[in-house]
């Protein structure tokens, strides 16, 4: 009875511990990390946000030389002049050399054509980063929320495992007294190596969660991260209809299609524009000094003539890739909608499932285990009441939180597909929006 006393004491101790430090394996104390904080870190620190950076500075790049003529080109020729004549032999001899400077004129229209595909390119590469962000923060979100419920089952699971050894050392140590003690002992047994394996599994998702959370941060996978538990509200969302409405709007993939298709109406535009050629003009000077002193000033033109040329290919792809763009959109602004309708319907019915709970039904199934603990060491109920309310508090508990995770990880999508805002978290110490949502994804 005292080793039993002492084990339910150390038991509520544990459990009512502060959930925001977790002692690690090297003995140190890791404090927990509030989601958004964990947030804003992957947005600060994710190594793919330079290749979008990267992108978004070439795209700049591009549109401040689309606008800029060309360069004008300095010809130069050196030598020397002889002249002969015909009966007398060498009349003079010289120098001769000539310079000229050539600048080529852009047909009407052709760099502005130039400049506007240059400015949908950097309108495209910021969509582009945008739209990574969201994703990349809404991502880290779920990995959050999942790596926080599976730690949470990992150590509920360890709890009633280590609870039902407790049992089975209790039980080993007394006389069996018959087959029927024995039998029971046995039936815990299979029951504790099943509730380990459980707590394996929940801590084998949880690493995974942390691998990928850690290469999201940019942080060694190996890191340590304990997340602080948070409370979520989940918010009433808009009819399918009105999401549909605010995605054709907010939706930062559609907004980079469109942009992609007006770029390629103009590269068509351009590419007509092209038909017609550029004028070369070049004023020159030529000095030569043989027989006489000759000095010549002029102005030359050169005009292509566009004969053979008339830049049909060029217009015939431009005019594929914006039946292409075209097409991309359309595709696109039915998969958005489809999405959009399935992650609705989904969060709908997990909202539903999750308000018919009563706020109480987990702490109410904990407290019911721990009851069945106690009156099978008393002998009042039997061992098939007792392993069964061990387990199904087990699957109760993450069938709860597998519920939340997953209308989290709808919310979160849906969010991304509108391009807006909809979830608060909350942390559970604070009970108020955390600090750090204002240094996050708005």
């Amino acid at each position: 009875m005292n080793r039993y006393l002492l084990a339910l004491g150390l038991g509520l101790a544990a459990r009512f511990a502060p959930p925001a430090a977790v002692r690690a394996d090297d003995g140190h104390t890791t404090k927990g990390l509030a989601l958004e904080v964990v947030v804003a870190d992957v947005l600060d620190r994710n190594p793919e946000l330079a290749f979008y950076q990267a992108e978004m500075r070439a795209a700049r790049g591009g549109a401040e030389t689309a606008g800029v003529l060309a360069n004008p080109e300095l010809s130069v020729n050196m030598g020397r002049k002889r002249e002969r004549e015909r009966d007398d032999g060498l009349a003079g001899e010289g120098r001769a050399w000539s310079v000229s400077v050539s600048q080529t004129f852009e047909f009407p229209g052709r760099i502005a054509l130039r400049k506007a595909i240059a400015g949908k390119k950097v309108k495209i590469a910021e969509a582009g980063l945008a739209q990574f962000k969201v994703a990349l923060a809404a991502r880290a979100r779920t990995l959050g929320y999942r790596l926080l419920i599976a730690q949470e089952r990992a150590a509920a699971a360890k709890e009633v495992a280590a609870r039902g050894r407790e049992l089975v050392d209790v039980l080993v140590q007394r006389d069996p007294g018959g087959v029927a003690p024995l039998l029971e002992t046995k039936i815990i047994e299979a029951s504790v190596i099943k509730l380990s394996r459980e707590a394996t599994q929940a801590m084998a998702g949880a690493q995974a969660a942390l691998f990928e959370l850690n290469q999201l941060r940019g942080e060694p996978l190996a890191a340590g991260l304990v997340i602080a538990r948070t409370d979520v509200a989940l918010p009433a969302i808009p009819s399918a209809e009105e999401l549909v409405a605010a995605a054709s709007e907010g939706n930062l993939e559609l907004r980079m299609q469109r942009d992609e298709l007006e770029s390629q109406g103009f590269q068509v535009a351009l590419s007509k524009n092209e038909r017609w050629p550029s004028v070369s003009v070049a004023p020159f000077y030529s000095e030569e000094t043989a027989r006489s002193d000759e000095r010549t000033f002029g102005l030359g033109v050169s005009v292509p003539l566009p004969l053979w040329n008339r830049n049909s290919g060029a217009i015939d792809t431009a005019t594929a890739r914006q039946e292409q763009a075209a097409a991309a959109l359309r595709l696109t602004q039915r998969r958005v909608e489809k999405e959009l309708r399935e992650k609705a319907y989904a969060y709908t019915l997990q909202v539903r499932d999750i308000a018919a709970l009563r706020p109480d039904t987990t702490s109410q199934l904990r407290d019911a285990a721990e009851l069945a603990d106690r009156h099978y060491r008393l002998g009042a109920i039997p061992v098939s009441t007792y392993i069964t309310l061990q387990e199904q508090y087990l699957d109760a508990l993450g069938a709860i939180l597998e519920t939340r995770a997953a209308a989290l990880e709808n919310v979160h999508g849906i969010e991304v597909l509108t391009g807006s805002r909809l979830v608060t978290p909350l942390s559970r110490s604070e009970g108020k929006p955390s600090a750090a949502k204002k240094g996050g994804q708005k």
